[in-house]
């Protein structure tokens, strides 16, 4: 039989990751960064960019330029038609608009080195394409109650830290370190090097999660509603624990799930 990797599927209709009516407003006129120059100016002061929209056509002297650094920042490029451009503004884009950030991002082993100097244990989370704003805001609250000190979030394949999200964590985006990296597979190796243990819910393990030692430092992989964590991410975890449930419905929302494991590790801790 095929194994069910990590289910936090939830009803989608009550809260999952996936429905359109769910997605994102049209950015403010004042949250983008229009043009080639000026993005790339933003680039070089180390202002917070979420992501980059650029025509999929671009040439220039200055195009590689903005992929480049772009790159050395783990911010995403999206390379699209002229229509989706033209839709953001109707100044003279140039082929390039960016999206300025909410959050300013940390490097992973910037945080681990503060958290263990500040003589804690540390608690973080791994986001792997959780889409909705509105349960990233609340994971991030629960994380920032429950003695969280990081989000691992990847640069694909996840809501962006917009306003909308910051307001859905009660300011709690602005509270906690938020560290994105290009690869979590690397980032669980970075992890690993550091002595930090990497577990996963996955719901036919025998291991509930009362039974999991959150004592010691740990990062706890939070899927995606509809697929899960991916394979890759759950084969390099060190332990695979389930959440126990009363009745036979599918599972929690994931939210929901990254609270009741953030909560049982504040309850083990104290």
């Amino acid at each position: 039989m095929e194994r069910k990797f990590n289910a936090f599927k939830g009803d989608r209709r009550t809260g999952g990751n996936g429905p359109k009516r769910f997605a994102s407003p049209r950015p403010k006129q004042s949250s983008l960064i229009i043009g080639r120059q000026p993005v790339i100016e933003a680039l070089n002061s180390g202002k917070s960019i979420e992501r980059i929209f650029m025509l999929r056509s671009a040439t220039g002297d200055i195009i590689p330029q903005i992929k480049e650094l772009a790159a050395s920042n783990n911010i995403p490029v999206n390379y699209v038609p002229v229509e989706k451009l033209n839709g953001f503004t109707q100044a003279n884009h140039q082929g390039v608009v960016a999206l300025a950030g909410n959050i300013t991002y940390l490097d992973l082993q910037d945080v681990i080195s503060h958290v263990t100097d500040q003589g804690q244990t540390p608690l973080f989370l791994i986001l792997d394409g959780v889409t909705d704003v509105r349960n990233i805001g609340a994971i991030a609250r629960s994380a920032v109650c429950c003695g969280a000190q990081a989000l691992i979030i990847p640069d694909k394949g996840i809501a962006a830290l917009n306003e909308e999200a910051v307001k859905s964590s009660a300011g709690a985006l602005e509270k906690i370190a938020v560290c994105r990296v290009n690869s979590l597979l690397k980032a669980i190796d970075t992890l690993h090097l550091n002595g930090i243990k990497v577990v996963a819910s996955e719901m036919e393990t025998e291991l509930k999660l009362y039974d999991l030692d959150l004592k010691e430092p740990v990062a706890v992989i939070m899927g995606s509603e509809d697929k899960g964590v991916y394979p890759a991410l759950i084969k390099a975890s060190d332990q695979l624990f389930r959440i126990p449930m009363a009745g036979t419905f599918e599972s929690f929302n994931v939210s929901v799930a990254a609270g009741i494991i953030l909560y049982e590790a504040m309850k083990q801790r104290t």
